[in-house]
């Protein structure tokens, strides 16, 4: 099968086309056809190897599972002998975990792992650009106990993340303001929106307004400002941080009744599932910015690493 292998830490050039062995699945797993990936900012981070401490955790000198690729939309082209979820051509969607592997034709996956049935109303492209953003997004939000009618402001909405937020806490109620540049106010109000701010032209940190909920889905947004933003009981949460903020973040939690959460999210099939009921109904839909085809993800790679897409970046593995 065809696969994009990352040879080595570093630039987008590093990913390269090669044929390699198909995989075989074992007892409880299901081999997925890939139609469809996706390249996020957690793709491009451990391509460089950024932060360091990436390497700790998947290789010091190169990453030790060379095919990245953290989500799919695919068909089942073979099963486990002890396979009982699933059946050969079932559509699915998903993710691939800390596994990885979906830049290739084929991937093996265990048939309880965080996949489900793709949504019938999408495309594969459409799919595979959902459990990025949507598991990450529904994971801070439940952790935050977002409720109906509390205040939330969405920093980064236009992103993968942020455009999954703003849908998300309009589904539950919440009342959203948005925070994004000049370009995308529009895509991100008809998202539903209550209010969008264009960062370039207003500096929302002195708007007065106070906020139960701030999600800042990108990690460029200064701790300080956002904190003074939050009513006596608000959250923080810290889609995307480094150690500085994280020290202030804890500092927050223990000496204030604000609270900040931050780390990485966790990825359950019941949230899956969620999404494609909210996809299925009507409730959320996928935002794509470009779609590249398979050989050419190593400019959806550059693309994504500048930090200016709208939504999502998708691949198109196999037509």
């Amino acid at each position: 099968m065809k696969a994009i292998v990352c040879t080595k830490y570093g630039p987008s050039d590093v990913l390269q086309l090669q044929e390699i062995k198909n995989p075989v699945p074992q007892k409880n797993e299901v081999m997925v056809r890939v139609n469809a990936t996706a390249v996020n900012s957690a793709d491009w981070r451990l391509r460089k190897a950024e932060p360091f401490a990436v390497r700790l955790f998947f290789g010091f000198t190169r990453p030790r599972r060379g095919i990245l690729g953290g989500v799919f939309a695919g068909e089942i082209e073979a099963v486990g002998p002890d396979v009982t979820r699933y059946k050969v051509g079932d559509q699915l969607f998903g993710s691939t975990g800390m596994s990885l592997g979906a830049y290739a034709e084929y991937k093996c996956l265990p048939e309880d792992g965080v996949i489900a049935l793709k949504p019938e109303n999408m495309s594969y492209e459409e799919a595979a650009s959902v459990p990025f953003g949507g598991l990450t997004a529904l994971h801070f939000l439940r952790k935050a106990n977002i409720q109906r009618a509390q205040k939330i402001l969405v920093y980064g909405a236009s992103g993968a993340v942020g455009t999954a937020t703003v849908q998300l806490a309009k589904y539950f109620g919440a009342e959203v303001t948005a925070v994004c540049s000049t370009t995308n106010v529009e895509m991100v109000k008809s998202l539903g929106a209550d209010r969008v701010i264009d960062y370039k032209m207003e500096d929302f940190t002195k708007s007065g307004e106070k906020y139960d909920v701030i999600f800042d889905t990108v990690g460029k947004m200064s701790f300080l400002p956002c904190k003074k933003l939050l009513k006596k009981k608000g959250i923080i949460i810290l889609g995307s941080s480094n150690v500085s903020k994280e020290v202030q973040g804890l500092w927050t939690s223990i000496t204030s009744s604000k609270k900040v959460i931050s780390g990485m999210a966790g990825e359950k099939v019941d949230n899956l599932l969620l999404l494609k009921e909210l996809i299925e109904l009507g409730e959320i839909k996928s935002v794509i910015d470009r779609c590249y085809p398979f050989e050419q993800i190593s400019d959806a790679h550059s693309y994504v690493e500048k930090g200016h897409k709208k939504g999502n970046v998708v691949i198109t593995v196999v037509n």
